[in-house]
């Protein structure tokens, strides 16, 4: 079954028993990006009672009620993050609290139609493994090569020239032995190319 992220950041906002709910999902690289994301939000809404979160990210998964009661908050968001078939997704919601207690069932269902709302206005994308290149090359290949990773998917994410070229370039992983061969080829083996 393929994983999903997503196409781009979703919001949504809304108000129980007085509290107001800002619930977004976020497309994230890892969870370094995903705490950035958080401290972030935090710093932007420095009067707010709670920052909930929950992250799919391979290994870095995670999740924080942020003082809530244990298991209102992080874990019901985390559900529906894992229900949609995502990953590399960081799920928040930013509680103003509103003088009306909601109870265990009340915060559970608060924190899950936050994130399930935020998710039904997501578009969704499918997520390839990626995987990056070095390629170290003479000036004379350097257009030929640039040219190749033009019309292949491959996305250059870094040029370096001292004696000889250094090109890091990002493609989907099941391009890259593929790849490898082709641009040795390319270049008549004058090419050395190394996992990242």
């Amino acid at each position: 079954m393929p994983t999903y992220t997503l196409a781009a950041a979703v919001s949504v906002e809304l108000e129980i028993k007085k509290s107001r709910f800002l619930g977004s999902v976020h497309p994230v690289s890892d969870r370094a990006a995903a705490m950035t994301l958080i401290e972030a939000t935090r710093a932007a809404h420095p009067a707010a009672t709670h920052v909930c979160w929950a992250l799919l990210a391979g290994g870095q998964s995670g999740m924080s009620d942020d003082g809530e009661p244990g298991g209102t908050a992080g874990r019901p968001m985390l559900e529906v993050l894992r229900h949609q078939h995502v990953d590399g997704v960081l799920a928040m919601v930013v509680r103003y609290y509103g003088g009306v207690k909601l109870g265990a069932g009340g915060l559970v269902r608060a924190y899950t139609d936050a994130i399930a709302k935020s998710m039904q206005q997501a578009i969704l994308v499918e997520r390839i493994a990626q995987a990056s290149l070095i390629i170290k090359a003479d000036y004379a290949d350097e257009a030929r090569i640039r040219h190749w990773l033009s019309l292949n998917n491959a996305s250059l994410t870094e040029a370096t020239h001292a004696e000889r070229v250094t090109l890091t370039i990002q493609l989907p992983a099941s391009a890259a032995a593929t790849a490898t061969d082709a641009l040795r080829d390319l270049t008549q083996g004058r090419v050395v190319i190394q996992d990242e």
